[in-house]
């Protein structure tokens, strides 16, 4: 029975329960952290049993699968991106409060171990680059772009479903390590010889090797639809110059993706080779060398920065325009300095190790180079807000993130800049100084950018739009809250606190550090108003209503389609004369029109491919944790067959009669008869319904 048990469970035991340190040596130090640790576990299997309780009472186990878990709708597909990437921000902001709260009482102590705390930086840089920002952006390109370009779908519908669940998997696999303990202790990052074997001998770090492995293997393929749908599918008469500059920055993050992600996924799998089966890759004997890893891991890393910012700079774009009630300024400076950032994101890498003793000639060539970056980067800001200038601003909840992100990401590169001189960086470099830096980026850049869109593009998802109280009073909370959460960062790291400790001896360093607790909470009421705008959103649903799928007055294709858009995006795809085709329409009256004739759409079937391999994938990379070697072996065989029964299938399209897109499209067209035409002064009215007036016929612009 003993032996049975070893093959069934692998090295899975007692001691992976979350209270088993404390029930074993209950210590007040070995309490407080599983009670922690335990409180965090009941959260996750007490809410997946909520879900689990909610579907079966609501009867909609047949929906959920028939509408949304085997659809290859892009829309849908984006939809549920984003919602995995709010579950796990939840997560992260929560993990990052405990660190703060932890370094606010730090002096000589406190109340984390620094085991614990090693879990907290290590999940919750995991989770914000791989499992909240990746799929944040994924889901907004997924829905917006093919919309904006004039295509029906992405080129690989089921592919885009595949994707989806190999990031759902590795979220899941990052969840399920809260229940079964411990995550890794090694960061984001990962660096061996810390994460091998003889330095973390348990499941920590194979938690980590085969959730983000499941990620990167997600963004390759996502790069590859993406880029494809973009070449090959865009609208007649939509030249690339014609393409709004959200999808020239969906197109460059595709590349990076497709050129970026690659070099992770190898040194992941090097990794795992190291610790499964004693390979000598990155290891301090036998001729291993960990600078191989170090150099994988940020040919990755900084294009993933990149790929994180560019989609927010598309964002941003859109929103600066919409909202100044001008096209944008400076269009062909715009797309040159999006090519150019993307290309010189694969020359910069080499500054994130200015310190591990290479030439001094080496660190200058890329100290420059991550210098030069700053000027196309400069050349976005300056039309932004060149595009701002004498337009009609108006303060929406899209461009109060727009304006807080030009602020405080200006301030970030300039620390950028400072940081590109290896000299300085040498001085700061594992300090709360660069913590502030990267922070500085990402979230008024990359996560500033995510609920500007969110917001903006919330009402053409799901017809209705959001609350404003709340969503005010979130925005002005992520703004105030990172100020007070990171600001202090800098002063610490110029005092000399090291980044990633869990305690400190220096009094000197506590008034900064209860700043930045502070500001953790302010960042925790954003996530709460961000959870309530949501919910007051949907009860005041039929008072927000857009149904004609314009409340903004916005300039290009996807404001054209109803609120929610039909599954085929478009009865007729249009043709395209401009770079703004919608706005055009307005002006000349063209808008909502009747086709001519319409013609039946052939849209690709529903597939169960993209959930059998996500329940696959997760079992695989949870044997693989435990080895759980039977388990390995029956998910992959099950995902083989899969696969082999897929390329059987041969109805793999079904066709919308033309009389159905007819009715359909007719009913939307009686729904814009019926409705009050609004300005862009009234578009915050319970009138909005979604039909702007253009500016040749407003009165009020």
């Amino acid at each position: 029975m003993s032996h049975f048990l070893d093959i069934l469970l692998g090295r899975l035991g007692w001691d992976a329960l979350p209270f088993w340190e404390m029930l074993q040596e209950p210590t007040t130090f070995n309490i407080i952290n599983g009670t922690i640790v335990t409180g965090a576990a009941s959260m996750v299997v007490l809410g997946g049993l909520a879900l689990v309780a909610l579907i079966t009472w609501f009867g909609k186990w047949r929906v959920l699968w028939t509408d949304w878990l085997t659809s290859v709708d892009h829309k849908k597909i984006g939809i549920m991106f984003i919602v995995v990437a709010f579950i796990m921000l939840t997560r992260a902001i929560i993990e990052a409060v405990f660190m703060r709260a932890q370094q606010s009482v730090g002096l000589g102590g406190g109340f984390l171990s620094a085991e614990h705390f090693g879990e907290f930086f290590s999940t919750h840089g995991t989770i914000m680059i791989f499992f909240m920002a990746m799929p944040f952006l994924t889901g907004v390109i997924n829905y917006i772009m093919p919309l904006q370009i004039g295509a029906r779908d992405l080129s690989f519908p089921v592919m885009n479903s595949i994707s989806l669940a190999l990031t759902a998997a590795g979220a899941v696999l990052v969840m399920v390590s809260l229940v079964l303990t411990p995550f890794s202790t090694g960061g984001w990052s990962g660096y061996p010889p810390f994460t091998e074997s003889p330095y973390s001998p348990g499941a920590g770090v194979d938690y980590w090797i085969w959730a983000v492995t499941l990620s990167t293997l997600s963004s390759t393929m996502t790069g590859i639809n993406f880029a494809v749908t973009i070449y090959k599918k865009r609208a007649p008469g939509m030249h690339l110059m014609r393409m709004p500059l959200f999808c020239w920055t969906a197109l460059t993050t595709a590349i990076l993706m497709i050129f970026g992600m690659p070099p992770l996924t190898v040194a992941t799998a090097l990794l795992a080779l190291d610790r499964y089966l004693d390979f000598h890759f990155f290891t301090t004997d036998l001729g291993g060398n960990m600078m191989n890893y170090v150099n994988l891991f940020w040919a990755f890393g900084h294009p993933e920065v990149y790929i994180l910012i560019l989609p927010a700079f598309g964002v941003f774009s859109e929103v600066f325009s919409t909202f100044s009630g001008k096209r944008i300024y400076g269009y062909k400076t715009l797309v040159i300095a999006t090519i150019s950032i993307s290309a010189l994101s694969f020359t910069v890498w080499l500054h994130h190790f200015f310190t591990m003793g290479q030439d001094a000639s080496i660190n200058a060539v890329f100290g420059i180079a991550t210098m030069l970056i700053g000027i196309p980067t400069g050349v976005k800001i300056y039309d932004w807000m060149l595009t701002m200038y004498r337009g009609r601003v108006r303060l929406t909840i899209p461009m109060v993130y727009a304006i807080g992100f030009i602020m405080l990401f200006v301030i970030g590169g300039l620390t950028g800049i400072i940081l590109a001189n290896p000299s300085i960086d040498y001085q700061v470099h594992n300090t709360l100084f660069l913590v502030a830096h990267f922070h500085n980026m990402l979230v008024p850049g990359m996560l500033f950018g995510m609920l500007a869109g969110y917001n903006f593009w919330f009402p053409k998802a799901f017809g209705f739009r959001l609350e404003e109280h709340w969503g005010y009073r979130a925005a002005y909370s992520w703004i105030i809250g990172f100020i007070l959460a990171f600001f202090p960062l800098y002063a610490l790291g110029l005092l000399g606190m090291p980044r990633r400790t869990v305690a400190f001896l220096e009094p000197a360093y506590l008034p900064w550090t209860i700043v930045a607790g502070i500001g953790a909470l302010v960042v925790l009421f954003a996530l709460f108003s961000l959870v309530m705008q949501l919910g007051v959103s949907i009860r005041r649903r039929v008072a927000y209503a857009v149904p004609v799928g314009d409340p903004w007055d916005g300039f290009s294709l996807e404001w054209s389609t109803s609120s929610p858009p039909p599954e085929y995006n478009f009865p007729v795809i249009p043709e395209i004369a401009s770079r703004d085709p919608f706005l055009n329409e307005k002006e000349s009256g063209r808008a909502y029109q009747r086709p001519v004739s319409y013609a039946d759409i052939e849209m690709p079937a529903n597939s169960a491919l993209g959930p059998i391999l996500a329940v696959v994938s997760f079992l695989m990379a949870f044997g693989l944790v435990w080895y759980m070697w039977w388990l390995v072996i029956g998910a992959g065989l099950v995902g083989l067959a899969a696969l082999i029964a897929r390329s059987f299938v041969r109805r793999t399209t079904r066709t919308i009669g033309a009389d159905e897109v007819r009715r359909a499209h007719e009913r939307w067209l009686d729904q814009v008869a019926r409705a009050k035409a609004i300005t862009r002064a009234d578009e915050r009215d319970a009138a909005n319904q979604g039909l702007a007036v253009s500016p040749l016929e407003g009165a009020v612009q």
